[in-house]
């Protein structure tokens, strides 16, 4: 489509176009039956397919070994920044968290509401612009769990592998990079993603769970907060985001259409590096943000001589049809989102435009 802008925002973010178009052709009537399916109950037959299809889709590519619930919550990341302490804190215990920018301190200020929490690592000395090494970390005996967030947006860090926590529990904020390579599920007792970077629309998150972590709380928590309840009921509890869950499900064929986690890496490492190249060769014309060894697949942050020349670069880019280049408020810069659905000819469009805008401003 011609009118399609070359989105880059960081969230809500792009969406395959087929997937898009065939949400659109069944938007109105839902395989036949006359219905949407944000219609239906979600106790009926028809959307109970789409709601046990996607799960299976979801262990299928994420290759999620026995012994393992998936979970399709409300409430984004900053919901299990609570749940998680909520569940798995209990008196007497400490939960370690890994700090490695913006949304690691949202999980971490959120922590603190119901337990001892202890930092394992931090990089603000860099500000956070690296991720530490797994020798950095300082896990304290018997902590009940490691927190860390595996993509900082903000920032453009991502870790590159993840910490060995032995007997601890490693919990993973996977929101913006989840499915964008493979991942060792078993690596971890608890997975959450909030599905509007690169599995679908916002209103659903996915929460994998490792079963022995569904014990009761050790104090009192509201029963639609306890990860148990959604356990039990697969998710169906109360009213799921059903239309959200859908769009999930539209997005993991897409994806095991184009190859799976495997294929996603591929690509999105061939992406990265041509956006990377761009502003390596730039002679300091544009300058990445992040250390070399943390560099983001997914958000590429980058800045430039100063912020009249980055305002400049924001509205010219605007004119030329891309959007969400603008970094985020709170450190300013650029940034360039390029989540699974970005395709890779919009990321070759930005770099012909950053070429460009630097013979015409270097």
């Amino acid at each position: 489509m011609e009118s399609r802008a070359y989105n880059f925002n960081a969230g809500p973010a792009a969406l395959p176009l087929e997937v898009l178009r065939q949400a659109q052709e069944q938007f109105v009537d839902f395989e036949g039956t006359g219905m949407s399916l944000m219609e239906m109950s979600h106790r009926g037959k028809t959307y109970e397919g789409v709601h046990y299809e996607t799960e299976k889709l979801l262990r299928e590519l994420l290759s999620i070994p026995d012994g393992y619930k998936v979970l399709f919550l409300q409430g984004g990341a900053s919901t299990q920044f609570a749940m998680v302490p909520m569940n798995l804190l209990s008196p007497g215990r400490k939960a370690a968290y890994v700090h490695t920018g913006a949304w690691a301190a949202k999980a971490i200020k959120e922590a603190k509401m119901f337990g001892d929490v202890t930092i394992a690592a931090t990089t603000e000395a860099d500000g956070f612009m690296r991720i530490p090494a797994a020798s950095e970390l300082a896990v304290p005996e018997g902590a009940a769990y490691v927190h860390l967030t595996s993509n900082e947006t903000i920032g453009g860090t991502q870790w590159q592998a993840y910490p060995d926590t032995g007997s601890v529990p490693l919990v993973g904020d996977l929101s913006s990079d989840i499915l964008c390579r493979p991942l060792n599920v078993s690596q971890f007792g608890l997975i959450y993603a909030g599905a509007q970077k690169n599995l679908g629309p916002s209103g659903v998150t996915i929460v994998i769970i490792r079963e022995d972590l569904l014990a009761p709380p050790a104090h009192a928590v509201p029963t639609m907060l306890q990860y148990a309840t959604h356990a039990k009921s697969d998710s169906l509890y109360n009213t799921p985001p059903t239309f959200a869950v859908y769009m999930v499900n539209l997005v993991l064929k897409w994806v095991k259409s184009k190859g799976g986690a495997e294929a996603m890496e591929r690509i999105n490492q061939e992406k990265a590096q041509l956006l990377y190249g761009a502003i390596d060769r730039s002679g300091g014309f544009y300058r990445g943000c992040s250390s070399l060894d943390s560099r983001s697949i997914m958000n590429v942050t980058f800045r430039m001589e100063n912020e009249e020349l980055e305002k400049r670069f924001v509205k010219e880019s605007e004119e030329a049809g891309f959007v969400g280049l603008k970094g985020h408020r709170d450190v300013g810069g650029l940034r360039a989102s390029i989540y699974n659905a970005v395709p890779a000819d919009s990321v070759r469009a930005l770099v012909e435009f950053m070429d460009e805008f630097k013979r015409r401003n270097g």
